[in-house]
């Protein structure tokens, strides 16, 4: 299959780390909700009462109201959508989100020492100066680094037959002196001599590439503005293809910058008439195409133009067909193709470059496995996918297709998959595994003998002993009879742990989920959520519909006019987790982000009673109004996950039936912790502003509602792995806290 990114070792190796303290998110190709703003403070709150330790700010009601399909909705707090977005300058706007943090400094405050505690605790379970296992590409090994006390990596290289390592990238120089900072694209050109990288300054997922010269040290003129997409070395190395964004934060097309010429030069290969799709490219496995795709959330349709020749007429694959999704590769001049023509889950076909439409089955589609990709490689391809909602990693020659060599792995549950394999190649792939239980593992799996070598073990080095835990698979019956799997992850003595605090009986479980777009939650490791097990805690994700975890079924029964039947599982899960004795009811906590923080919104509008604390971060809450936004970055490629309320009154209806913000009723709800980014552009800030808004003026219970909005960073919170950190103790810490199991001189 295209590698998801450019094909060199530093490029995988990005991936590999990008984004990795924010398990709450799914994979950025899931949602592209965008965009950007930045701020400067202002003067005091006039929309809202001066916050206090003791009392909330008020968000001024304003009458507000919209008719569709003949159905009226009244919406009071539409006044904190700036209406010149994506510039946020609206005073009245800023003020009242000012106040909202202040009144979370205020409250927080007395949980400083032990926000502090958990985060110092945290970080003993890091190791500072870590490095990721190098990989050889081509000539040289790439790997990369934290330094002691550093919040971002350096990447380096050195060449295979021997020398110095040299530095590619310091991420902590290009950080310096922002807010925030994240690295993007990373590509490295086939001769070895250039680096492209893209970099984003403010959490809006708008990036600027630049081209370092390795050999000299020093930057090109080049400068691409405004990208969201990777970067592609093509024409032999003398020119990249990208995909820059458009006002409203959407990839429409392809286009190639030779190096050394301005910008307003560069070609468009490709351009995308469908609002509603994305475009892409990569290369193909022994980099010959160029591979140009674009769909949505269930379409798709691809284009091959020769690599060195990147203005030559593309072949098109297949035209698009809605609901068809296709992926292709290219071996030796034979295309190959991952499609769910024919079946839900996926089948593997080949074709002919001259006939690239005539495809012709090589694994057909299969109930009980879930094909979720493939690789080729010189000698051999490797195809992925999910067995009962386990991962699986197949080998298989291309003489004998159907002649399976699996890689087995001990675990009832556990993600693994394949890792940083960036030659074509191959004689040992790079693999990576973890579990609940088993920190992150990286492999090397002798093809020839079928021997696995541990190359590394994710080292805690405030000590670490599997053998206290136990991991667990649970199904939980949900209401309308549906299978649900459960991953939970417990001390063995946790009885004895809870006994200590004064608790009897059944403990706290803290139940996680996404549940949209397809994603599954991998049953991976956690060093941060050892704080709340090792207190006690279980901690359970609940594999519920929306994501694909047990096939492609699973997650159609979770979108358009299926989407309840995700907040349902996650109701029930917690149900059948109570009622087999993990928990007790109210001693349920609870978290999710962005459409999981969508997901945290539903379940207590309809079962509040079940939970002692929710997280919800930057949830998507005010699902209505952002789907009948069309000029909201996200909004058209999203109709096919949603629904389209514009045009269709039965969608209209149905998602206002759910909409976390339009159903908040007066009733008591728990306590709640809602976090926000001011530049976040897939679930935009006023989001879950109007949502804590309106839970303040309904709710009929005292318990804690805090809003706390990032006013520099984006979907994915702080940058940085330390301020990252902080984010998560402070979660925990609220968490721990409204449980009664906060230290009495912790504060409130």
């Amino acid at each position: 299959m295209i590698r998801p990114t450019s094909t060199t070792a530093l490029a995988w190796a990005l991936a590999a780390t990008t984004f990795a303290a924010t398990t709450f998110a799914a994979p950025a190709v899931a949602e592209t909700r965008e965009d950007s703003a930045q701020v400067t403070t202002s003067a005091a709150s006039t929309a809202a009462a001066p916050a206090t330790a003791a009392k909330p700010p008020v968000a001024a009601k304003k009458p507000h109201t919209y008719s569709v399909h003949g159905i009226t909705v009244e919406d009071p707090y539409d006044w904190l959508y700036d209406k010149s977005y994506p510039k946020v300058d609206d005073t009245e706007v800023l003020d009242h989100l000012k106040a909202e943090n202040a009144y979370f400094e205020a409250k927080m405050g007395g949980q400083a020492a032990f926000t502090e505690a958990l985060f110092t605790e945290m970080r003993a379970r890091i190791k500072e100066d870590d490095s990721t296992v190098p990989q050889k590409d081509g000539d040289y090994l790439y790997w990369s680094e934290f330094e002691e006390g550093a919040q971002y990596r350096k990447h380096y290289r050195k060449p295979v037959a021997g020398g110095e390592a040299q530095l590619l990238i310091d991420e902590n120089e290009l950080a310096k002196g922002l807010e925030y900072f994240r690295l993007g694209a990373a590509s490295i050109s086939k001769n070895g001599r250039y680096l492209a990288y893209s970099t984003d300054t403010n959490g809006s997922e708008r990036y600027t590439a630049r081209i370092k010269d390795l050999q000299t040290g020093e930057l090109l003129p080049d400068v691409i503005e405004n990208l969201r997409s990777d970067l592609v070395w093509v024409k032999g190395d003398t020119a990249l293809v990208y995909g820059p964004s458009t006002e409203e934060w959407r990839t429409l097309e392809t286009k190639l910058h030779v190096i050394g010429t301005p910008t307003s030069e560069d070609v468009t290969l490709y351009k995308e008439e469908d609002q509603s799709f994305s475009v892409g490219a990569g290369l193909t496995a022994q980099e010959d195409w160029l591979v140009i795709a674009t769909g949505d959330n269930e379409t798709s349709e691809v284009r091959l133009v020769p690599a060195n020749d990147p203005t030559a007429a593309p072949i098109l694959v297949k035209p698009r067909q809605k609901g068809v999704e296709y992926s292709v590769d290219v071996r030796d001049g034979e295309l190959w193709v991952l499609s769910n023509d024919e079946h839900i889950n996926f089948r593997l076909a080949k074709a002919s470059l001259k006939a690239p439409a005539e495809w012709q089955t090589v694994i057909a589609g299969s109930d009980e496995f879930y094909l979720t990709g493939f690789d080729l490689f010189k000698d051999f391809f490797v195809t992925e996918g999910r067995l009962n909602g386990l991962d699986q990693i197949q080998l298989r020659q291309y003489a004998e297709p159907g002649k399976i060599t699996p890689i087995t792995f001990p675990e009832p549950s556990y993600t693994a998959g394949l890792s940083n394999n960036p030659e074509y190649d191959m004689t040992k792939l790079r693999l990576a595994y973890q579990s609940m239980v088993t920190p992150s593992t990286v492999y090397d799996y002798d093809v020839k003998t079928g021997k696995l070598e541990t190359l590394k073990t994710q080292e805690i080095p405030s000590g670490y002993d599997p053998k206290l835990y136990v991991s667990e698979r649970v199904t939980i019956t949900a209401r309308d009879g549906t299978q649900v799997p459960v991953s939970v992850l417990m001390r063995k003595d946790r009885a004895e742990i809870l006994k200590k605090q004064g608790i009897e009986g059944p403990g706290p479980l803290h139940l996680y989920a996404y549940g949209a777009y397809g994603y599954a939650v991998p049953p991976g490791f956690s060093t941060s959520r050892l704080s709340l097990v090792d207190r006690g805690f279980a901690y359970a994700i609940a594999h519920i519909r929306g994501g694909d975890d047990l096939g492609r079924r699973w997650y159609l029964q979770g979108k358009l006019f299926e989407r309840t039947n995700t907040f349902n599982d996650f109701v029930d899960a917690g149900r059948g987790l109570i009622a087999n004795g993990y928990t007790a009811e109210g001693m349920v906590t609870a978290s999710g982000g962005s459409a999981g923080g969508e997901l945290m919104g539903a379940v207590i509008n309809q079962d509040p009673a079940q939970y002692g604390a929710v997280v919800a971060h930057v949830p998507f809450v005010d699902v209505v109004n952002t789907m009948l936004n069309e000029k909201l970055p996200l909004t058209p490629g999203e109709w096919q996950e949603w629904g389209n309320p514009i045009t269709d009154k039965a969608a209209f209806a149905y998602m206002l039936s759910y909409s976390p913000y339009d159903q908040v009723t007066a009733k008591a709800y728990p306590p709640l912790l809602v976090t926000a980014g001011l530049n976040d552009p897939r679930v935009t800030y006023w989001e879950p502003a109007k949502w804590v808004a309106r839970l303040r003026e309904l709710k009929t219970d005292d318990n804690l509602l805090l809003l706390k909005t990032n006013m520099g960073a984006g979907h994915g919170g702080q940058s940085g792995r330390w301020n990252s950190l902080k984010e998560t103790a402070e979660e925990f810490a609220f968490i721990l806290w409204q449980m009664g199991m906060a230290p009495k001189s912790g504060g409130e």
